[in-house]
């Protein structure tokens, strides 16, 4: 396999220039999700330039290109399109300035503060490297871009517009995520790798009154406070020390002003575990004790308890991450590794479950290896690199895009190249 696959990666010094202008075009021109019309575009010409035979619209935005090369096994490497509604604080030349309009008639800031620019270059330089050395491999190589990967709902409308029906059934799917490590790092994880996401919205019912009035109320205030407080024994007095999971409340609206005892409040909350039964214990608790607090404080009506989305638990496939692992430890040498448990969360893995196939997605590094060296030295890495969904992240051109790039056609060829 390193044979075929260093044949392929031999001409990406000549796309390396192209790949680089394509990220930067993105990344100037990052889309919410499931608006992706021009990066889809982008993608969706780059495949037909290269020979693919091609779908677009599938699920809103997300495009299929499909490249057969004789009978063999069919890989499916997928890229997420979506930037966040961020303000860009960069300072790079090619920084986005792009806004859209919000429901509220208000200007919305947009950038790729996550990263999506890097996997849609890099997946691009993959598909262009795998059809102009159709000689080194065999089977089909499908290249897959989904839209709205930030807003959970990406995956499951492709999935609900036909994408079974669309795409040859794959073998295996194949994602990747650049991440804050340092540019040119590479990392897979078999089993539990991504954290499995629960949004809440809860909203408390009291009774308003005056604020100089307490007796005459039931304060949600005060309620929303207690449920607050005693959500965050969960984790601290519910789950064994060994069992990772995460209880974040985010936000908390109530009233108006500072003499008035509102009549609800609301608090949204984010659950992060990595398991079914975890999962359904944690929820199951939050439950218990919004009900709980209500009851106890006199509550008039019911709580509502609403989820308002929801990711799936990224668990990798032993076998193809093995295969995976195997084939980046001869490429990449010592800049692979086995990567630590990340608590963010992805929809990617609806995509492999729709087909009934394995998956293995893995971790490449964006941060200037010089700067995460320094700040690794100090010891304040958390402090001095800027994660993902930071208004600052913007990952280093080189390394990461060879990286990319090599790290999705290598792992490709693992099952292509014979």
């Amino acid at each position: 396999m390193t044979d075929h696959a260093r044949t392929v990666l031999a001409g990406l010094d000549t796309i390396r220039s192209e790949v680089e202008s394509l990220y930067r075009d993105l990344h100037r021109h990052p889309e919410l999700g499931l608006q992706e019309h021009r990066t889809a575009k982008r993608a969706a010409d780059a495949l037909r330039d290269a020979d693919y035979d091609v779908t677009e619209g599938i699920g809103g935005t997300g495009v299929v290109g499909v490249l057969e090369n004789g009978d063999g096994p069919v890989v499916m490497g997928r890229a997420d399109m979506d930037a966040l509604p961020v303000r860009e604080r960069t300072g790079l030349p090619y920084a986005s300035t792009a806004t859209v309009t919000d429901e509220n008639g208000g200007e919305q800031p947009v950038m790729h503060a996550c990263g999506h620019d890097v996997h849609v270059a890099s997946l691009i330089g993959c598909a262009r490297l795998m059809a102009s050395r159709r000689d080194a491999w065999q089977g089909t190589f499908v290249a897959l871009f989904q839209p709205s990967e930030e807003n959970g709902d990406g995956a499951a409308a492709m999935v609900a517009d036909g994408l079974t029906a669309t795409s040859p059934r794959p073998d295996v799917v194949l994602a990747q995520h650049v991440l804050p490590y340092p540019a040119g790092f590479v990392g897979t994880r078999a089993g539990s790798f991504l954290a499995a996401a629960d949004s809440l919205r809860i909203t408390l019912h009291g009774r308003g009154a005056h604020g100089s009035m307490p007796q005459a109320a039931v304060d949600p205030v005060v309620m929303a406070a207690t449920v607050v407080v005693r959500l965050q024994t969960i984790v601290s007095r519910e789950l064994a020390a060994t069992t990772p999971a995460v209880v974040t409340v985010g936000s908390i609206h109530a009233g108006s002003g500072p003499n008035l005892i509102p009549d609800r409040a609301v608090i949204e909350l984010n659950i992060r575990t990595y398991d079914d039964a975890t999962r359904t214990r944690v929820l199951d608790a939050v439950e218990r004790i919004v009900r709980a607090e209500c009851e106890a404080s006199g509550a008039p009506e019911e709580p509502e308890i609403e989820r308002i989305s929801s990711f799936p638990p990224t668990v990798n496939d032993e076998e193809p991450t093995q295969r995976v692992a195997g084939a980046f430890t001869a490429y990449f040498r010592d800049d692979a590794h086995t990567v630590e448990l990340q608590t963010a969360s992805e929809d990617m893995s609806e995509i492999p479950h729709a087909f009934g196939v394995p998956f293995t997605y893995w971790a490449i590094g964006g941060i200037d290896p010089e700067r995460y060296a320094e700040a690794a030295r100090k010891g304040t890495v958390a402090q001095d690199i800027p994660v993902n969904h930071s208004p600052a992240f913007a990952p280093v051109i080189q390394p990461t895009l060879d990286t990319g790039v090599g790290a999705m056609t290598v792992a490709a060829l693992a099952w292509l190249g014979g």
